[in-house]
């Protein structure tokens, strides 16, 4: 199970952060909310002698070697990743209306991008940001995002929306900061089929117009 806790690299990154307290703020996830990861992650595998056959929301089991077409281990799982992570950070094509939704709500709010990302790919993942029109601050995240989303919260006088594709990490955001408003999103149309909306989720939205519709019509009713 991955850690709830916060991480000291972690808790660096955001105390080095300057958000205004009283200005409602945006944290998005970054894979397969901003980037289409999977389809970015399917062309890597298949250059290197893998594919993917989506069966479930996960990557162990439905990550197979081209020649034996039998699902690898989770530890080449992780070694591929790992690898992916290293040489197409940068490359990772933007989801579709991800730049101008947010740019929109940027008039609004404050935005801010908390991902996952293997700590020495930040400077590629900033450099992707910047040339897809995204140029929003970046923490990179270790573990789930509850603790993370606290300490901002805890800081923030104005509203707070959470979005992400995994539901552990929504659920997490729910326990340990539980007045941010969570948006469940999954860009890969095959990897929505998969999956419901997160149970800790208060609401599921997959398109980037809809996220700026709902996030803006929130700030209308709270007067923001």
């Amino acid at each position: 199970m991955e850690s709830d806790r916060l991480h000291d690299e972690v808790l660096s990154q955001l105390e080095a952060l300057r958000l205004a307290p009283g200005r409602p703020l945006i944290v998005s996830d970054a894979d397969e909310v901003i980037f289409a990861f999977v389809r970015s992650l399917e062309g890597f595998l298949l250059d290197n002698g893998h594919f993917m056959d989506l069966q479930s929301f996960a990557l162990s089991g439905n990550i197979r070697d081209s020649a034996t077409r039998q699902p690898v281990s989770a530890e080449m799982v992780k070694s591929l990743i790992g690898d992916f992570f290293s040489e197409r950070t940068e490359q990772i094509e933007p989801v579709d209306g991800a730049a101008e939704a947010l740019s929109a709500l940027s008039e609004r709010a404050q935005i801010l991008v908390l991902s996952n990302v293997p700590l020495d790919q930040i400077p590629a993942r900033r450099r992707a940001l910047v040339k897809n029109g995204m140029d929003y601050p970046l923490v990179a995240n270790i573990g789930r995002k509850g603790s993370a989303m606290a300490y901002l919260a805890e800081r923030h006088e104005a509203p707070i929306f959470f979005l992400d594709d995994i539901p552990h990490n929504i659920s997490s955001v729910a326990r340990k900061a539980e007045t941010v408003t969570r948006l469940h999103f999954i860009a890969d149309h095959r990897l929505r089929s998969l999956l419901g909306q997160a149970e800790d989720a208060d609401v599921r939205i997959d398109d980037w117009p809809s996220v700026r519709s709902f996030i803006e019509g929130r700030l209308s009713e709270q007067g923001f």
